[in-house]
């Protein structure tokens, strides 16, 4: 297996804050996602635990995370989506009790629930874990500049931004919007949705021990703590072809994160960071074959980090002609289901016995 990334981790996993929070994102996930989303979750601590460093090298913390809203019609609004899901795990408190739990709470709150099952991780410390269980000769750091066709569309291998041509027997193509620009996916079914998100740090200050996902009057605003007194808040959404952090999306950020976490105020500014999600119509990854000799995986918007070990999992039995995981639909993954024709994986499929391109 060779890795065809010229920045591998730089993209929206550098921006992530790393929450694997099936309850957490209700407010933005479509109902089909679901079961998906708790799926990735239970994956988390065995994927972790098998890479160099385990868990603790990963950023990987099973704390629990608080749902928590600020005015009447936030209240309403996590309650109605908490209710609508049952399949999720988020248990009511008074508001006493989450401010009892989590003391840097402030004192203005609506209601709160919380997600013992919804985790965390550090994607930018998982990042280094994953490339140190790499073999330096994997990794080529260039780009694809064109998928390898032959008859009938196979793919056979890319040829890299150098002029190199690798061959392949498989080649996955989970490079986010890139995927787009190598034909790899339907034209126009990707959308960039970018994001601007914040880093501080508490600098011996007091520090969250729950990740805490909020709504103050309707906008979404999360706090995910980390273990060396980090602080990460975010995340906008925009659709705009600005790859610049916005300071009208720095404001809001602060100025919401400090209504629920009012020490927010006093903690150090360390960064300020954009990238762009690659989001589809449906707001569902793309997963599956594509063409003979094509995988591809992308589309996972708000998701990427969560659903990473879950969907690398679903390539390589798709690759291997094995059938998903329990607890996966791959039918709502399909990349065909925007597509005018569907591909017939099982009738379409040459073998080969090249080795495979993650690109």
């Amino acid at each position: 297996m060779r890795l065809i990334d010229p920045r591998p981790g730089d993209g929206a996993t550098y921006a992530a804050a790393g929450m694997l929070s099936p309850a957490g994102e209700l407010q933005h996930t479509e109902r089909a996602a679901v079961a998906l989303h708790r799926t990735a979750a239970a994956a988390y601590p065995d994927f972790v635990a098998s890479l160099p460093g385990g868990a603790a090298a990963c950023g990987y913390e099973a704390a629990p995370t608080l749902l928590v809203g600020v005015d009447d019609a936030d209240r309403r609004r996590i309650v109605e989506l908490v209710d609508a899901a049952p399949a999720v795990q988020a248990e009511r408190r008074s508001v006493r009790e989450a401010r009892a739990a989590e003391p840097l709470l402030g004192p203005g709150l609506s209601c709160a629930y919380a997600a013992d099952g919804d985790h965390r991780v550090d994607p930018r410390a998982l990042v280094r874990a994953l490339r140190g269980a790499l073999a330096p000769s994997a990794l080529r750091p260039l780009a694809a500049r064109r998928l390898l066709r032959g008859r009938g569309g196979a793919v056979h291998g890319v040829e890299l931004s150098d002029g190199t041509a690798i061959a392949a027997a498989e080649v996955v193509v989970a490079n986010a919007l890139g995927a787009a620009d190598l034909g790899a996916t339907p034209p126009g079914v990707l959308r960039p949705v970018h994001g601007d998100i914040l880093r501080l740090h508490a600098a011996g200050l007091p520090r969250l021990a729950h990740t805490v996902r909020s709504l103050v009057r309707g906008r979404a605003v999360y706090l995910v703590p980390r273990v060396d007194g980090g602080l990460v808040v975010g995340a906008t959404e925009r659709e705009d072809a600005d790859d610049a952090v916005s300071a009208g999306g720095v404001s809001a950020l602060l100025r919401d994160a400090a209504e629920v976490m009012p020490l927010v105020d006093e903690y150090r500014f360390v960064e300020a960071t954009a990238r762009a999600r690659p989001a589809t119509p449906d707001h569902l990854p793309l997963v599956g074959r594509t063409a003979p000799g094509l995988v591809v995986a992308t589309g996972t918007h708000r998701n990427g980090v969560l659903l990473a070990p879950l969907i690398a999992d679903l390539c390589r039995r798709i690759v291997d002609d094995v059938a998903p995981p329990r607890g996966v639909e791959a039918d709502l993954l399909d990349p065909g289901r925007f597509a005018p024709t569907r591909l017939q994986p099982g009738r379409d499929a040459a073998p080969c016995d090249r080795e495979g391109v993650l690109a």
